[in-house]
């Protein structure tokens, strides 16, 4: 077979089989179909169907074919994250500043701490930090990661939880949405090269002045044309910060976080959403199965995954309860909000995979981290919804 007729075979499974999984499964309830893609990508991977099927996994999945899946991939998620910096609110977060302030920062702080003591153990330890990181961008990588809110996939479940147009749902998007852009800001401080700190000096002041520029183009612009224009400026973007040593999802995030949503059509805006993750993404969860690595053990990458869904879902919950105790929330919303944040998928597995591009985490912690991803969002829809029904009841007892 030729490359051509290869590259085919891999579409298909990458399509049908976590497509089978979830419809013949059922899974929804507690693994969306998102959910059921990122493992079945696992699954794929080398660590998985390379070991007991090699020459199978070796025929499919050759080189020819994992360059045209990686194209797709990188290009897929830079509109993923693209849409996320679009879809930014700061103007709510302004109007309630001080609550937002508090929370989000603490549903941020706590876990980024926590996490950071967990990287401190893990250094301990060789072959988790990544061969090409200071100690301090490996602490402060894997305490964000414990940190990470997913706000796309948020979204998703608070739709399927019927909460996102509520007071509450408005809410946690707020706190989601700040987190959003410390992500972000933490993960360009740990990509600073001081080799190449003139291009990115320069990277970030020709951003700032083609910003302003764009901001002005867009909304003079007629709707239909924005879209060409902002993928346009989302393309350079990504090339300029990639040259500049920040990474192009860096330049994805900011590409999208400069432009107003209200100049999109909401509709078009989550169809959009709807669309990449039902053609395109697949294929990005399949290229992060494939970067999964067993070597160290099976037992040491799950310890460890384990260790930091523990430090992760307990940081998260702790930092609720405290702005809860300081903002005076209502029994219950203090637990609720923290579970909802706890949601990983997507945004904190393309963390990792820059992480583990740029050489500052191994595989093995990749994978440690792409399983505490998964499983954080396995168990967002199980524990939130009782915990939804009960403060519903509560409010219809005393209306």
């Amino acid at each position: 077979m030729n490359t051509t007729e290869i590259f085919l075979i891999a579409l298909t499974i990458i399509y049908s089989l976590p497509y089978l999984i979830w419809r013949i499964g059922r899974t929804d309830y507690f693994a969306p179909l998102v959910v059921v893609q990122i493992i079945t990508g696992i699954l794929l991977g080398p660590g998985i169907l390379g070991s007991v099927f090699p020459d199978y996994y070796a025929f499919v999945f050759n080189t020819q074919v994992i360059q045209a899946l990686n194209g797709i991939a990188w290009w897929s998620v830079m509109l993923f994250v693209w849409v996320a910096g679009i879809e930014l609110d700061l103007r709510q977060a302004w109007q309630h500043r001080l609550e937002t302030s508090i929370t989000a920062g603490l549903a941020l702080g706590v876990p980024l701490g926590l996490g950071c003591v967990a990287a401190l153990g893990m250094l301990l330890f060789p072959g988790w930090m990544g061969a090409k990181a200071m100690p301090w961008q490996f602490v402060l990588g894997m305490g964000m990661s414990c940190a990470v809110t997913a706000l796309p996939i948020l979204i998703l479940l608070m739709e399927k939880l019927a909460v996102l147009r509520q007071p509450i749902g408005q809410r946690i998007l707020r706190y989601a949405s700040m987190d959003d852009i410390a992500i972000w800001a933490v993960l360009a401080l740990i990509l600073l090269d001081w080799e190449r700190v003139g291009r990115q000096g320069a990277f970030l002041l020709g951003f700032a002045i083609s910003a302003y520029g764009i901001r002005k183009l867009m909304a003079w612009l007629p709707e239909r044309d924005r879209w060409y224009v902002g993928i346009i400026a989302l393309a350079a973007t990504g090339f300029t910060a990639d040259w500049a040593g920040l990474h192009f999802m860096v330049g994805a995030f900011l590409a999208g976080a400069i432009l107003d949503g209200h100049w999109f059509n909401q509709t078009q805006m989550d169809l959009l959403r709807h669309h990449l993750l039902l053609t395109l993404m697949p294929v990005f969860f399949l290229s992060t199965g494939l970067k999964t690595n067993w070597a160290m053990g099976g037992a040491a990458v799950f310890v460890v995954a384990g260790l930091l869904l523990l430090v992760s879902v307990f940081g998260k919950l702790l930092g609720m309860h405290l702005a809860g105790k300081i903002l005076k929330w209502q029994r219950g919303e203090a637990s609720l909000i923290g579970w909802l944040l706890q949601t990983k998928a997507l945004i904190m597995i393309i963390f990792a995979n820059v992480l583990l591009d740029k050489q500052i985490i191994s595989s093995e912690t990749f994978t440690a981290l792409l399983l505490m991803a998964v499983l954080s969002t396995m168990l967002t829809v199980p524990v939130v919804s009782p915990k939804l029904a009960r403060m519903q009841a509560l409010v219809s007892r005393v209306e």
